[in-house]
C-alpha cells in the first residue's frame, strides 16, 4: 500500500514538474505545431475522430527501431479513418533533420516539431516513442508503448493495436495505460 501511495505521489510530482495538463481519460484540447518548414499547424486541423498522438525522435535507437511498425501502423489504420498526429519535441533535432530523417524511412505521415517541447510538457511525455490514443470525443483512452519489445521477435503483447481496435469498435480499452519506454525527450533549457 505505501508503495502504490509512493508511486502516485510520484507520478503526481513529474506531472506537475513538466506542466502535464492532458492525462488518461481527460480530454485533449487544441494545440499548436509547426511543420518542418516552420509553418504553425493547428492540432484541431489534425486531428480524426479517432486519433493516435506519437512522439518520436531522429536519434533515438529504441525509435528508430520502430520506424517499419509506425509506418505499418498508420497503413493498417489510416483506412480506417484513424488520423495520426507524430512529432518530434526533441530541442536537439532540428527541422531539417526531422525532415530528412522522414523522407530517408519512407514515413507516409508528416513529422511535427514541438518547439520548446510545450506539447510533450502537457501530455507528460518522457520518451521516443510514446503514444496516445483520442477517442471520438478527444479523450485520452491510451497511453504508452507501442508494444512492448524493441525486438519484434520478443512481442508479447502489442498495447497500441489492441487500444486502437477497441476505440474503433467503440469499446472501453482493456489495459488502457502501458509503460512507455525509449530515449528520453531532450527538452530545451529554460530560459533564466
Amino acid at each position: 500500500m505505501k508503495r502504490l501511495l509512493f508511486l502516485g505521489l510520484t507520478a503526481f510530482a513529474l506531472a506537475v514538474a513538466f506542466g502535464q495538463e492532458f492525462r488518461l481519460g481527460a480530454p485533449v484540447t487544441n494545440f499548436g505545431l509547426t511543420d518542418v518548414k516552420a509553418n504553425q499547424v493547428s492540432f484541431a486541423n489534425l486531428r480524426g475522430d479517432i486519433t493516435v498522438v506519437m512522439f518520436i525522435a531522429t536519434q533515438c535507437p529504441v525509435s528508430n527501431a520502430y520506424n517499419d511498425r509506425m509506418k505499418a501502423l498508420y497503413n493498417g489504420y489510416a483506412p480506417k479513418g484513424v488520423k495520426f498526429v507524430v512529432i518530434n519535441s526533441n530541442s536537439s533535432e532540428p527541422a531539417a533533420e526531422v525532415a530528412a530523417h522522414a523522407a530517408a524511412h519512407g514515413f507516409p505521415f508528416p513529422v511535427y516539431k514541438d518547439p520548446g517541447n510545450v506539447v510533450a510538457d502537457r501530455f507528460g511525455a518522457q520518451v521516443t516513442p510514446e503514444t496516445y490514443v483520442l477517442d471520438r470525443t478527444g479523450v485520452i483512452r491510451y497511453h504508452g508503448s507501442i508494444d512492448d519489445s524493441q525486438n519484434p521477435a520478443n512481442i508479447k503483447s502489442q498495447g497500441l493495436h489492441l487500444a486502437l481496435d477497441a476505440v474503433l469498435a467503440g469499446q472501453p480499452v482493456t489495459k488502457a495505460e502501458t509503460k512507455a519506454f525509449g530515449c528520453s525527450i531532450k527538452r530545451g533549457r529554460a530560459a533564466s
